[in-house]
């Protein structure tokens, strides 16, 4: 199925959309639950502002990534790198 130059609210349940693409699409506020992305691959995402919550991210890699203000468990990132990268000495 082709979906394109379409603005429109869509509500996905039961589905089975392995393997699609999504380029150019903005999901600006969608809700996401219960969604396997094992495999997925991300690229020039904006994420900002997006909460995480009981997510599985078993072998999950951050490369080249913008984490000024990012959080994990109330700890900034950017502090969590300073002490690995002043323990690493």
């Amino acid at each position: 199925m082709n979906i394109t130059d379409v603005k429109d609210t869509l509500l996905v349940k039961n589905a089975d959309l392995s393997a699609s693409s999504f380029t150019d699409v903005n999901l600006a506020d969608a809700r996401f639950a219960d969604v396997n992305l094992s495999q997925a691959q991300f690229s020039d995402i904006n994420l900002s502002g997006a909460k995480f919550g009981n997510v599985n991210l078993t072998n999950v890699e951050i490369e080249d990534c913008d984490v000024t203000g990012m959080k994990i468990r109330g700890i900034l990132v950017s502090d969590l790198l300073a002490a690995y990268a002043h323990e690493k000495k």
